[in-house]
């Protein structure tokens, strides 16, 4: 077992990918010298080389464009958006082209490209450095669309990612970058598939839904409500396109109440696309409706009032009250 921050076990996950295929690629603002802001890709210029971790210009638009040319020609590219809010430059690409060529070629060609993309806030930036802008790509359709939540997730989620000859957005939550756990890095037994989810505590009452940094978070407020004698259950959902429907829907159907919990605004956020799929098919089992917990609906705050913009464990536990309150 070796013990890594989340960062590092991204690092790792990326270097191994590379040291078992030739073709894989790293390419990004800053992620060779620099080893990216958040040095996620240090020492791997240095041990692969320029040919293999490219620096690039200032130009999120060329980096996927660019990275789609070479998945053409047989290369697994992965690129890192320096910034969330940097990817939208990149949006036509990846909904234009990314999405979509697969398909219009009727599964002839391949665009194994993974767009690494670090999200959200708590890290005391503005906006364009903590947006949370997943719902954007969940409604392309054509994209695997992932996100992990802690350290031995990233290691082997970016790798199977790597994998995937489908292109994959993969959200990274910037404030567990320096969060650490033990890892196996010799075997892959323990490895759950890249699009299942992961009922990370199990309860009984309530079923909270989550990915990304506010896993976490759920992970505080189940043991919060056990002073109230109430036993939630968390689920990090992992992938959210595909979703793994059959692990949300039987939770709920086993707890009968669900709150969704994303930093993301509420309004047309994925949690609504999840609390319309659970009434569909858990409507009879339901004992009140799906509630959401999310960011507003607003620009990301200055980084004074981000306390006040995420989630939190108190809304996260007065969602739950209100659930009971039915």
């Amino acid at each position: 077992m070796t013990i890594l921050s989340l960062s590092k076990a991204l690092n790792q996950g990326m270097r191994k990918a590379m040291e078992d295929d030739p073709k894989v690629l790293i390419m990004g603002e800053d992620v060779g010298k620099l080893g990216g802001v958040f040095r996620v890709t240090d020492g791997l210029q240095k041990d692969f080389g320029e040919d293999r971790v490219i620096d690039t210009p200032l130009a999120e638009s060329g980096i996927v464009g660019t990275a789609i040319g070479l998945a053409l020609r047989g290369y697994r590219p992965v690129c890192e958006i320096q910034f969330d809010g940097f990817v939208f430059p990149a949006a036509d690409q990846i909904i234009t082209q990314l999405a979509k060529m697969p398909m219009r070629s009727l599964g002839a060609i391949k665009l194994p490209v993974v767009v690494r993309i670090p999200c959200g806030g708590g890290i005391g930036a503005v906006e364009h450095h903590s947006e949370s802008p997943e719902a954007y790509f969940t409604h392309t359709a054509g994209l695997r669309v992932v996100a992990c939540s802690n350290p031995a997730d990233a290691y082997t989620m970016i790798q199977q990612a790597i994998r995937s000859d489908d292109p994959v957005i993969f959200f990274e939550p910037k404030r567990r970058y320096w969060e650490k756990a033990d890892i196996d890095t010799s075997t892959t037994d323990w490895w759950t598939p890249l699009h299942a989810a992961k009922v990370v505590r199990p309860g009984s009452d309530l079923t909270l839904l989550a990915y990304g940094p506010m896993v976490k978070t759920c992970l505080e407020a189940a043991t919060a409500a056990e002073d109230d004698g109430r036993s939630l259950e968390v689920i990090d959902l992992r992938s959210l396109n595909p979703l793994d429907e059959p692990a949300v829907m039987d939770s709920v159907r086993r707890t009968g109440r669900v709150v969704v919990v994303h930093e993301a605004p509420v309004n047309s956020g994925f949690g609504a696309e999840l609390a319309a799929r659970i009434t569909e098919r858990c409507f009879y089992h339901l004992e009140s409706p799906v509630l959401r917990v999310g960011g507003f609906s607003t620009p990301y705050p200055p980084s004074k009032l981000e306390e006040h913009y995420l989630p939190d464990l108190d809304r996260v536990l007065d969602a739950v009250d209100r659930a009971f309150g039915y």
